[in-house]
């Protein structure tokens, strides 16, 4: 999507998601804090997360708005049921130009440093492809 305003469309949060994402970002799970803690302040590649970000009907747990990158941190509900929902989800994401990144609750506790060379490389490519897509 080259045009800024396509990319708007649909994305609008909900005042619906906007009030359950400021209620959630008090309660964010323990592997959530510890990758919060992080990436939060440009510490990883110069790039800008919000918590608990709403788009749409839906809430990021952590969205960088210059990659339109979501990372959602799965833990053991991400499972049966959840897993349909968050499939619905990535695909409404993906629509819009947005790029959904999983990452295993236990990754955050094993391998933390992993985990944000994951999302920084992600992050990157993404970008070149938005960039790419502008050309």
């Amino acid at each position: 999507m080259s045009d800024a305003k396509d990319y708007r469309v649909g994305k609008q949060a909900s005042a619906r998601a906007k009030d359950q994402a400021i209620s959630l970002r008090s309660e964010m799970s323990p592997p959530e804090r510890i990758l919060w803690s992080a990436i939060r302040g440009k510490k990883i590649a110069g790039l800008r997360f919000r918590k608990q970000a709403p788009i749409g009907s839906y809430i990021a747990d952590f969205y960088c708005h210059e990659a339109r990158l979501v990372v959602e941190v799965d833990g053991r509900k991400h499972q049966g049921a959840q897993k349909e929902h968050d499939q619905t989800r990535d695909r409404w994401m993906a629509e819009r130009g947005i790029l959904v990144l999983r990452v295993r609750a236990l990754d955050v506790f094993e391998n933390l440093e992993g985990v944000t060379r994951t999302i920084v490389r992600e992050a990157e490519k993404h970008l070149e492809i938005m960039k790419g897509s502008q050309e």
